[in-house]
């Protein structure tokens, strides 16, 4: 590839050459920026992420990809990264034009010859192995350092589940190792939109049992059908904005998924309203447990 572009900045804000490749961890399909070779790039458009030190592992990625001579834009909303997205550009050598418009910083450069110091972000920004988990990682998936609260409440309350399952939005895959601790499990398809999140999870999940999936669970899949249970922490948001339907579109695909009769099990913020659209698409629902801000629900299809 010799032109690029990083997630799905918005048309009028920058120009995106024609065929540029998508290479956004975030959307499945997409070609992987650490995978570019040095230096092949000519022209590399990028929506940056939030987070600090993934966005300073992107930044250095598409430095490393870029020829010298090739353009960068670089962009991301003030309140997610966009206010220190010259700062950082600096802090890697680059020179740039910056401005601002529709609430976004956006840096313009041309990359500059000679060597860059990237190693340090790109070494902060990849896979590791963490110690409080005891899983390998990576900075910019789900709670990639902590357990999250509401994964922690569904694995205290989650009883052991038999047959074919899927675990939506599988982040590491700590749902997953759970439910295959148990014999009567015979298939589990983990699924998650974020493909460090999926890298990570065929990590961490050694079991044959396992398959794993880069894919968009608001997309159909006719290949997940009649399972026998469905585990989810389903997010809500989505670019950064709170979006209380990506969840229910979970909720409606888990339906969807499930045999008549086949469980679901659920977690999630308790101010999230997610009850009306359980007790409108299943059979049954239950609720499980409520603590620390977070509820469990059990539903039946």
């Amino acid at each position: 590839m010799s032109a690029a572009v990083y997630g799905l900045p918005p048309a009028e804000l920058a120009e995106i050459t024609e065929g540029a490749a998508q290479v956004s961890p975030l959307i499945p399909g997409s070609r992987r920026l650490e995978d570019a070779n040095v230096r092949s790039l000519a022209d590399l458009v990028m929506l940056a992420p939030p987070g600090t030190v993934e966005r300073r592992f992107a930044l250095a990625h598409a430095l490393r990809a870029v020829r010298p001579g090739g353009r960068m834009v670089v962009l991301a909303p003030k309140d997610r990264g966009g206010a220190r997205l010259g700062r950082e550009l600096r802090e890697f050598g680059c020179s740039f034009a910056e401005e601002p418009r529709r609430h976004h910083r956006i840096c313009t450069l041309t990359r500059p010859e000679g060597a860059l110091d990237l190693a340090e972000s790109i070494a902060a920004g990849g896979p590791r192995h963490i110690e409080n988990l005891a899983l390998c990682t990576q900075p910019g998936i789900f709670s990639w350092d902590r357990l999250d609260p509401g994964t922690a409440l569904l694995l205290a309350n989650l009883t052991p589940q038999a047959g074919r399952g899927a675990d939506f939005g599988c982040g590491l895959g700590i749902l997953a190792r759970a439910l295959l601790a148990s014999p009567t499990v015979t298939a589990l398809t983990l699924i998650d939109i974020d493909r460090r999140a999926v890298e990570m999870a065929e990590r961490n999940v050694a079991d044959p049992r396992a398959a794993f999936r880069w894919a968009d669970i608001r997309d159909p899949d006719p290949v997940l059908t009649r399972l026998d249970f469905v585990v989810m922490n389903p997010p809500f948001h989505d670019g950064g904005a709170e979006d209380q339907a990506l969840g229910q579109t979970f909720i409606r695909r888990a339906a969807e998924s499930l045999r008549p009769g086949g469980l679901l099990w659920l977690t999630a913020n308790a101010h999230l309203p997610y009850e009306a659209v359980l007790k409108g698409t299943f059979k049954a629902v239950t609720l499980k447990a409520s603590a620390n801000g977070y509820k469990v629900y059990e539903a039946r299809a």
